[in-house]
């Protein structure tokens, strides 16, 4: 039986890619830094299949222990924005560079990097810089190392929609930074993690880059009209330029340091750097192989928001 070891199997995408991998019938560690918290990923396989454990992917000897014997080593670690030493740089290049070490150093045969669509050395985002690091260093570490560039993802525990339905619920209009012109090609959390899948037992994956996106392109303006519709909220939707929406994270992200008085913890609707990203269009370049390359049908965004963003309509419990 083949060991695969899934570093942020706990995460949004890294607990798809478990589910999938424990379906190849393979062994598979999940490893987080607070494994106590990731006990919910053990039913995804049989008994004793799945096991969380502990890893830091700041630390050489955690990643070592992790990948100790791993046939196939993934890496799901990203964040959207930096919190104390869990920053870009330290995860996303520096912490995908160690686990490619770790790999080469403990004979895998396969690792597969989860990256982003829009990774750029040169960009002005840190969160895109940071990507393109992360892949030079796991191309360099690990030869033949697979890359995933996901457009943005979505699913039940996204981020995205996740978001902004809840600022919805809360305020009477929604920003459309820069005009909400960006264009976006949403992909399924659940092809992302077939991909991943059928890349790890595909052997003419093996150092190649895919990028994935889904069957749609939509502006970011036609993205909130498609949440509001869903959550069945008629909200404005007000454009700002990206001079004052910068201005309006930069504060918020003060706001969100502070503990808030209502008891329900810091939360940032949206940073700086996100909206530098938002300067640029999120879509697949068409360079590179994609979803269908990997025989996975691209699952249409209307076939999945309604599972998840109901409970933001009106008159429904929230927690």
């Amino acid at each position: 039986m083949k060991v695969v070891t899934v570093f942020g199997g706990s995460g949004f995408i890294g607990r798809y890619v478990v589910r999938e991998i424990a379906k190849t019938g393979a062994r598979v560690r999940v490893a987080v830094r607070r494994p106590e918290s990731a006990g919910f990923v053990k039913p995804m396989g049989d008994v004793g299949q799945v096991v969380p454990m502990a890893a830091n992917i700041r630390d050489d000897a955690s990643v070592a222990a992790a990948v100790d014997g791993a046939d196939t080593v993934i890496n799901c670690v990203g964040i959207l924005f930096p919190e104390g030493k869990q920053t870009f740089d330290s995860l996303q290049a520096e912490g995908a560079g160690r686990v490619a070490a770790a790999a080469t150093a403990a004979g895998a045969e396969r690792l597969i990097q989860i990256s982003a669509v829009g990774t750029d050395a040169d960009s002005d985002s840190a969160y895109a810089r940071s990507k393109a690091a992360g892949e030079a260093l796991v191309t360099e570490a690990f030869s033949g190392a697979t890359i995933i560039r996901p457009s943005v993802v979505f699913g039940p525990e996204d981020d995205f929609f996740n978001k902004f339905a809840t600022i919805a619920r809360l305020a009477p209009a929604l920003p459309l930074i820069g005009g909400g012109h960006t264009l976006f090609q949403p992909v399924y959390a659940g092809d992302v993690a077939d991909a991943v899948a059928a890349a790890a037992q595909t052997v003419k994956s093996a150092g190649t880059v895919y990028e994935l996106g889904g069957p749609r392109t939509c502006s970011f303006k036609e993205l909130m009209e498609i949440m509001l519709a869903e959550i069945g909220r008629k909200r404005l939707l007000i454009p700002i330029p990206f001079l004052a929406a910068s201005i309006q994270a930069g504060a918020m992200e003060i706001a969100s340091s502070l503990p808030l008085a209502i008891g329900i913890g810091p939360i940032t609707p949206i940073t700086r750097d996100q909206v530098t990203l938002l300067k640029k269009d999120n879509v697949v370049s068409g360079d590179f192989p994609g979803l269908e390359d990997l025989a996975i049908d691209a699952t249409a965004m209307e076939t999945i928001l309604p599972t998840y963003l109901g409970r933001y309509r009106r008159g429904v419990w929230h927690s």
